[in-house]
């Protein structure tokens, strides 16, 4: 059994690192707004890699930024290591569906952006920890090139590492791939993963794509269409690492097939 299932099993589920209990919520106190989600519960655990899929419109990103702390739900309540979320926490980094970067800073000077922001300088230490990101996203020789020199890819990995380099406990991702083309997209997700594995972190993953979340996640949340609820948790039970081969595998058709049921056939029984 992998690292990510053991600490996804057994004692470590006692104690949940994201906890959503009787969650809902709608952006609109008056009466007749309806919810955008309801009834959500949730736990992910240590290490746990989690995705969301659902219709557009569902409140995945809804759920997200609760977790986050940018958003209060109106009902039930959202936790992260036991204590209430109120305010965004220094121990969860965010990684949005565009990289973000300032187009005036090199690579190098986006991905400590967040250490200038928040203390006004940062050391020669955090210097070398944003250059060993950099050369385990495969991104060294771009390190002192401006955004703009780079690809789609490659700026939303100076995104995710950007996100890293405090060393968040929890990592929420809100389609971080969408806006790139699907050979590009399939790539990154294998580069995440390896990432992933030289960091772990608890992951909340927020995707359109149902292939991309087979393949990444260890569980994923399958929501129905608005007001967005829970119609299944399913156990992704394919071996880690991944590979194409996954991909091409009887057991990923399978899954993918299971939750294509659940979003473009909800009426029928799985």
């Amino acid at each position: 059994m992998d690292k990510v299932s053991e600490n996804a099993s057994g004692e470590n589920k006692k104690a949940a690192y994201v906890s959503m209990k009787g969650v809902g919520h709608k952006y609109d106190p008056s009466p007749d707004t309806p919810m955008v989600v309801q009834d959500i519960d949730l736990d992910i655990h240590r290490h746990e890699f989690v995705a969301v899929v659902g219709p557009s419109g569902c409140g995945k990103s809804t759920l997200l930024r609760m977790v986050a702390g940018l958003l209060i739900p109106s009902h039930g309540d959202v936790s992260v290591f036991n204590l209430p979320v109120t305010e965004p926490r220094d121990d969860v980094g965010i990684v949005f569906q565009k990289a973000n970067l300032l187009p005036w800073l090199t690579v190098r000077k986006n991905v400590l952006f967040p250490l200038k922001h928040k203390y006004g300088s940062y050391s020669a230490s955090d210097e070398k920890r944003a250059n060993e990101l950099l050369e385990m996203a495969g991104l060294t020789q771009f390190a002192d090139k401006m955004p703009d020199e780079l690809s789609g890819g490659m700026q939303q990995r100076v995104g995710i590492i950007r996100a890293l380099l405090l060393n968040p406990d929890i990592l929420l991702m809100d389609e971080p791939f969408s806006a790139l083309d699907a050979l590009t997209r399939e790539q990154i997700g294998f580069d995440l993963l390896d990432i992933w594995k030289e960091h772990p972190k608890t992951v909340l993953f927020i995707t359109h794509s149902i292939t991309e979340a087979v393949l990444l996640s260890d569980r994923i949340l399958v929501m129905s269409k608005r007001p967005g609820t829970v119609l299944d948790l399913i156990d992704v039970d394919l071996p880690r690492p991944r590979s194409q081969k996954t991909i091409n595998s009887t057991r990923f058709a399978e899954l993918t097939d299971l939750i294509r049921g659940y979003i473009y056939e909800p009426n029928t029984p799985a």
